[in-house]
């Protein structure tokens, strides 16, 4: 019996930590990856900033799980039907598999957007960023950042660019503008007013400019053409303004319904999927329900490979349904964060701790335990003279 999940994602690497707990130790586990390392993709923004905390978030796939084999390839495509991969290095076969491929960025068929903006998905981008800023700065006059897209991680990426300005820019002189895009008449618009409202004051607070029902239309290498504005002039662009399904699916995002199965024998999950919970809602592509989701895969890959295991079954095995229920949203800006637990908004320090909170019990459940240390110490920095000595 081979089980194969494809993605290290937030789902796949959740899936198969669970996988290798409930399977039996005769059933083989195969973990696919386009690399050996797992990124903790919820703080790629703070890379922007901070280009040392790119190991806090970076967890190796051979030391975070416990008996899978770990086979680091391209996905280049799948027959869910015939239970078959293709990788860059050779193919895969499976009895049961999930596929969690993650997301890519979309670009809409903008002309010129794919070309001259730098999306944020890999530590490379945030890196990218980071060496673009500088070269902005080197330049004359005012330094003009344009953020296509203002849903979480534009938010984060807008926050972090403006803080970098900040800090950086007094100390050398430089004043640079951060404007944020949106289509929609809010930011974070797929998510309620009340957060909204808080997260757009705190990029405000940071100096952010927000344009919202502001569509962009195209961008060639000084402009972005936007639909009922002029065009923006811009030094630097980062787009982030939605997800396509991975290359290995043509792009596409498959519709599962609430076991999550793609067909018999295969799953689809996290953000590579369009997932409708038991309730008959939509389920928000994040990390939350990702990991969730992998929960619920990791129960009906059991049951599918127990009912196959045994001789004496006679039924198909009935399956979990997935519902998702989110105990809340966190969303950092800058040095700051919007945390909205049940009906209730808050921000600050508090919001900001229960974010690396976060942050640190995901580290630890994927057995980084010296990364969420590592974690802590750079988001919540303890200060010892406040106590003494002794």
């Amino acid at each position: 019996m081979h089980v194969v999940v494809l993605g290290a994602g937030y789902a796949g690497l959740t899936l198969t930590r669970l996988l290798e707990r409930n399977l039996s130790p005769d059933v083989d586990i195969t973990l696919v990856d386009q690399s050996p390392n797992h990124l903790v993709q919820h703080e790629l923004h703070r890379v922007i900033r901070r280009p040392a905390i790119a190991d806090e978030i970076t967890v190796s796939l051979t030391d975070a799980v416990e008996r899978a084999t770990v086979r680091v390839a391209q996905v280049e495509g799948i027959d869910a039907d015939e239970r078959t991969v293709v990788l860059s290095d050779g193919t895969l076969s499976y009895d049961v598999g999930a596929i969690c491929l993650g997301a890519r960025t979309a670009y809409y068929g903008l002309e010129g957007v794919r070309e001259h903006a730098t999306p944020l998905k890999r530590l490379e981008d945030a890196q990218q960023i980071r060496t673009d800023f500088w070269t902005a700065c080197e330049g004359t006059g005012e330094p003009r950042i344009v953020v296509g897209g203002a849903g979480l991680s534009g938010v984060q990426v807008a926050g972090e660019l403006a803080e970098l300005a900040r800090e950086e820019g007094g100390r050398e002189g430089i004043d640079a503008s951060v404007t944020l895009l949106e289509q929609f008449s809010n930011v974070a618009p797929n998510f309620p007013s009340n957060f909204q409202h808080a997260v757009r004051d705190a990029l405000e607070a940071r100096g952010v400019d927000v344009r919202t029902e502001t569509t962009v239309t195209a961008a060639d290498e000084d402009r972005v053409s936007l639909e009922s504005a002029p065009a923006l002039p811009y030094d630097l662009f980062v787009w982030t303004g939605g997800i396509r399904g991975p290359d290995a699916l043509k792009g596409d995002r498959p519709s599962v319904r609430s076991d999550l199965r793609l067909t018999d024998r295969t799953f689809a999950l996290g953000d590579a999927a369009r997932v409708v919970d038991a309730t008959g809602e939509a389920v928000p592509a994040s990390a939350q329900s990702a990991v969730r989701e992998a929960r619920t895969v990791a129960e009906n890959v059991s049951r599918i490979v127990a009912a196959e295991r045994d001789p004496g079954a006679v039924f198909t095995p009935r399956l979990e349904s997935f519902e998702f229920e989110s105990p809340g949203w966190l969303v950092s800006v800058g040095d700051g964060a919007v945390a909205q637990v049940g009906p209730a908004v808050f921000t600050g320090r508090a919001a900001k701790a229960l974010k690396t909170t976060v942050g640190v019990g995901y580290l630890s459940s994927v057995g980084a335990i010296g990364n969420a240390v590592d974690l802590v110490s750079e988001e919540l920095p303890f200060d010892r003279s406040r106590f003494g000595s002794g």
